[in-house]
């Protein structure tokens, strides 16, 4: 979740000339490789072998969201077509995440529900599956009627839920139906009160309520996208009384450690790999969530 000072962050760094600090130097581009694979597929692929290579899946993501152009949204489309050709050519274990307005959602509904489409059928091709990310909670409602509706026709997707949000309990109960993988995670955007839960130990509680109707779930496969030791550990207790699939997920470049050590324990792990030339906002949300890392930015930018 976003704290007040995570809020802060996100406010600072949309400022322009903050942002030309941290894409215009070599201090910024040195942080955003802690967390970004690089700006091509070529280096997404390279990461993904690496991380295939200690047992873990990857989830690629070619960065970019909210598009304005018919034209941009339908590149996308096909960038993303050409990454689960990449996949499957290298013999990845791993699977494509999404966001529907990257695909034109906002702009053209009928455009991304249709590109959501052919990323299933060219998923289900290789053999693998589609994530859907979830965004701002103005698209919540349209991103799960997307999903259902592909879901329906192909059953290889997956969706994100957060659980700061006060509508997903009932989301959780309606995605039921769908049937797929639901990746649960806290959620990084800026919501207000009336929409969002705002205390850590509510969205922590929320998390947790979640996670057991996910682990109980016969027609969902958990996801659980948390660094959080007490989540983790929670997880780890419903997920010995399940008997069907399910897996941790991180994102590339976080508490890497725990990530090995869940591996050496046995678990399903799925790292969160993100690549493309758009890294900034998505920095911006994980320098949000962990605002310590803008010391390693700083310190780096004063040493230059």
């Amino acid at each position: 979740m976003t704290t007040a000072l995570g809020r802060t962050v996100l406010a600072f760094t949309g400022h322009p000339q903050i942002q030309r600090l941290f894409t215009e130097t070599k201090a910024g581009r040195a942080l955003s490789t802690r967390f970004v694979a690089g700006e091509t597929i070529d280096d997404a692929i390279r990461v993904a072998r690496d991380l295939n290579a200690t047992g873990a899946t990857v989830s690629l993501d070619h960065l970019g969201e909210h598009v304005s152009e018919r034209d941009q949204a339908v590149a996308a489309r096909d960038d993303y077509l050409a990454c689960l050709d990449e996949i499957a050519a290298a013999g990845i274990e791993g699977n494509i995440s999404i966001k529907l307005t990257q695909l034109g959602l906002g702009t053209d509904d009928e455009l991304a529900t249709a590109s959501l489409g052919a990323l299933a059928e060219r998923a289900a091709r290789v053999g693998t599956s589609v994530t859907v990310d979830m965004e701002e909670s103005t698209h919540t409602e349209m991103t799960i009627g997307i999903f259902e509706k592909v879901q329906a026709e192909f059953g290889n997707l997956g969706v994100a839920i957060q659980s700061y949000l006060r509508r997903t309990p009932a989301d959780l109960q309606r995605l039921e139906a769908a049937g797929g993988h639901v990746r649960l995670c806290k959620g990084a955007y800026a919501e207000p009160p009336d929409l969002a839960l705002q205390s850590k130990a509510d969205v922590n509680g929320a998390f947790d309520a979640l996670l057991g109707r996910l682990m109980a779930s016969e027609r969902l496969t958990p996801a659980i996208a948390t660094h959080d030791a007490t989540r983790i550990g929670l997880a780890q207790l419903l997920g010995a009384d399940r008997h069907s699939h399910w897996e941790f997920q991180m994102l590339y470049g976080v508490r890497t450690k725990l990530q090995s050590q869940l591996l050496g324990d046995g678990y399903r792990l799925r790292i969160y790999v993100p690549y493309g030339q758009a890294w900034y906002p998505y920095l911006t949300r994980r320098l949000a969530e962990r605002p310590a890392n803008l010391w390693f930015f700083l310190r780096a930018l004063l040493g230059r």
